[in-house]
């Protein structure tokens, strides 16, 4: 139960979260409402009133607030009531409820019915405006902990650094398209389809677009759509409620919440189960969602891209993707080429990978020859960019390049006029370099996918483009 002394000092009001904030607040004497709006239109983003529950309702199924406050003690329904309503309906955010007649049973049912703060009537401008921003950065420093600690999680998973934001590297014309691209949409709200083998940079590009774009400062949500249980991935987008299924033993917020006012990056998009696949699209639809258990439609303000290295059309033909998700999504198509066919990116993701992952490992450069750079861009890639990393981080470690990579190279420095390989000669050295991986591997596709850092379902389309 907030109450402060009389010299309390207004030290959290003009915090960063209250500038960004839309807050709602409900109560039902005009003088106070009038107060209230008054002290917070010029702090905060967006301020609106209602003078009673049904009015407050009817404004939260058009609005994403982030802050409701709520007088208890009103004609009709109590704000104690409403209260649990919202939080049984799926309402996640921040309330704080304020009362002039209350005893501690009255704040105990308050905070555990989900109220974030109790304050007493009457209360000074310091005092609520302390108790909103404390609201709001406690929320707001939630959602960035998430947020980064998922972030991290796919970091170690890919087994990778995260690459400087917009870092799109690379000399050829491919790649000064795809910037030019970026460039163009990322100002928009429009949703972006990325697409192209896999590790040819499709997170890479996404990032860009966030940082580029007016949501830089808000969060960028990464989501592997296939690396989730198709019967749990709607909990994990939307969230759910407490006992909405077995084993949801409290309420939780989606991505799609945590990622309110940035950008969702939904990676391996084609591998959405048909029910999610109709689901995504009203959320796109109707920017509204709905957590598992709830039958409250929140609004949401979020920005999609979406990757895949599946072919849409092909699956839309056979059935397996929605056609009218497939519009959807792809409204802006960034098509990422592999990197065998645009070797003149070679040399400058080199130095980049050499020099950040030199300097993390703790161990001194390779020499990088223009012999050496000319049989590195001769290489096919299989595995794309990430490949690439990874046998820089393996080359950084063992002190040397691998054969297999860069053959003969006391070969390729006497002979500055080697022409550069045709593409069936590179599509030649990409089946021989993939199958003896697979053979080292002991015929295991999983662990060969693994060792080229590509996927199982890339390595099975090429065996079976080889008969192999």
């Amino acid at each position: 139960m907030t109450q402060p002394p009389a010299n309390l000092s207004c030290e959290n009001a003009f915090s960063p979260a209250l500038a960004e904030s839309s807050v709602l607040v409900v109560d039902d004497e005009p003088g106070m409402r009038n107060f209230l709006v008054r002290m917070l239109a010029p702090r905060c983003r967006h301020v609106a009133e209602a003078a009673d529950v049904e009015s407050a309702s009817r404004l939260l199924e058009g609005t994403a607030f982030d802050l409701i406050i709520l007088d208890n003690v009103m004609a009709g329904r109590s704000g104690l009531e409403w209260l649990h309503d919202l939080r049984e309906t799926g309402f996640f955010r921040e309330v704080i409820l304020i009362t002039a007649f209350a005893d501690l049973d009255t704040a105990i049912e308050a905070l555990r019915a989900g109220a974030a703060d109790f304050v007493l009537k009457p209360f000074r401008s310091n005092q609520i405006l302390n108790a909103i921003a404390r609201c709001l950065d406690r929320a707001r420093l939630q959602r960035e902990n998430f947020v980064l600690r998922r972030e991290l999680g796919s970091m170690q998973a890919l087994q990778r650094a995260v690459p400087a934001v917009g870092a799109l590297v690379g000399d050829s014309s491919a790649t000064e398209d795809v910037r030019q691209m970026v460039a163009r949409v990322a100002p928009m709200p429009t949703t972006v389809l990325v697409t192209g083998e896999s590790g040819t940079g499709k997170e890479v590009t996404a990032r860009a677009i966030h940082q580029a774009s007016a949501r830089a400062a808000k969060p960028f949500v990464p989501v592997n759509c296939a690396a989730i249980a198709p019967d749990i991935i709607e909990s994990e987008l939307f969230g759910h409620l407490k006992g909405a299924f077995t084993g949801a033993a409290s309420s939780r917020e989606g991505l799609f919440f945590y990622a309110q006012g940035g950008t969702l990056f939904l990676d391996e998009v084609g591998e959405l189960p048909p029910a999610m696949q109709s689901k995504l699209l009203r959320v796109i639809e109707d920017k509204k969602v709905r957590s598992v258990g709830s039958e409250r439609e929140v609004p949401v303000d979020v920005r999609i891209v979406a990757a895949t290295n599946c072919d849409l059309e092909e699956m839309v033909a056979c059935g397996r993707f929605r056609q009218d998700l497939y519009y959807r999504l792809n409204v802006v198509n960034i098509h990422l080429t592999p990197l065998r066919e645009r070797p003149a990116d070679v040399a400058p993701l080199v130095r980049q990978f050499m020099a950040e992952l030199a300097s993390r490992l703790g161990v001194p450069p390779l020499e990088l020859s223009p012999a050496v750079l000319r049989a590195l861009a001769r290489y096919p890639w299989p595995g794309n960019v990430r490949e690439l990393r990874n046998v820089v981080e393996r080359s950084l470690i063992l002190g040397d390049f691998p054969q297999d990579v860069v053959p003969e190279l006391d070969d390729v420095e006497t002979n500055d006029n080697v022409s550069a390989l045709s593409p069936d000669a590179l599509e030649l050295m990409e089946k021989q370099h993939m199958l003896k991986v697979l053979a080292e591997s002991g015929g295991n596709r999983a662990e060969a996918a693994r060792r080229l850092a590509i996927s199982r379902k890339t390595l099975d389309r090429k065996l079976k483009a080889w008969h192999a």
